[in-house]
C-alpha cells in the first residue's frame, strides 16, 4: 500500500479575505491602506492645506514602522500606500529616500555614459510638501485558548519645510481567534 500526501492548492481571487492564523495578513494591509489615506484625503485639514498650495501636494512615504511582535513587511505595507495616493489622482507621489538614491545614482552613470542628447538632468526633482510616516502597534490579550489581537496604525503627515503637522490618523483592526 502506498500512501500519499497529496496537497491541494486552488487560485483564489486575490481580494478573496483568507484568514488562517488570525494574525495579520494582506486583507488587513490592504483595508488599512485603503481606508487611512481616504481618511487623510477627507479630512479638513488636509484639505485646507491642499487649498493653501495652490497644486496637487506631493506626497513621500517615509517609514511605517512596525513595533507589533509579529513579522509584517512594512516595505510591503508602505507600497499599499503609495499604490492608493497614487491611484488617488488627488496628490501626487515622490520617491522614497532608498529609490531615489538609485534614481541619483544612474543619473550620475548617465553624464559618463549616456548620450549627452539624451542624459537626464541634475536639479529638476520634484520636491516633496509633505511627507506621510507612521507606525503599527499591537496589544494582546490571551485567556486559555482564545486571543484578542488589536492592530493599531497611526499615520502622520507632515509639512517638510515647516515641519508643521498637517494631519493626523488611527486605524484599528481587533481580531478574535480561538483555537
Amino acid at each position: 500500500i502506498i500512501f500519499s500526501c497529496a496537497r491541494s492548492v486552488t487560485r483564489v481571487d486575490p481580494n478573496t479575505q483568507i484568514d488562517l492564523s488570525g494574525r495579520w495578513n494582506d486583507t488587513d494591509s490592504r483595508k488599512v491602506a485603503d481606508q487611512m489615506i481616504h481618511d487623510l484625503f477627507e479630512s479638513d485639514s488636509f484639505k485646507k492645506y491642499m487649498d493653501g498650495l495652490g497644486h496637487k501636494p506631493v506626497i513621500v512615504v517615509g517609514t511605517i514602522k512596525n513595533k507589533t511582535s509579529e513579522h509584517i513587511d512594512a516595505g510591503n505595507f508602505v507600497k499599499k500606500f503609495e499604490i492608493v495616493i497614487h491611484n488617488s489622482g488627488i496628490a501626487e507621489l515622490v520617491e522614497s529616500d532608498e529609490f531615489r538614491d538609485r534614481l541619483r545614482q544612474e543619473r550620475a552613470e548617465q553624464q559618463d555614459f549616456a548620450d549627452p542628447a539624451t542624459v537626464a538632468k541634475w536639479g529638476k526633482e520634484v520636491g516633496a510638501d509633505v511627507m506621510l510616516f507612521g507606525e503599527m502597534n499591537s496589544e494582546t490579550d490571551t485567556y486559555n485558548s482564545k486571543r484578542v489581537v488589536n492592530y493599531v496604525t497611526t499615520l502622520f503627515l507632515t509639512d517638510v519645510e515647516s515641519g508643521k503637522r498637517i494631519w493626523y490618523g488611527q486605524n484599528e483592526i481587533k481580531k478574535f481567534v480561538k483555537n
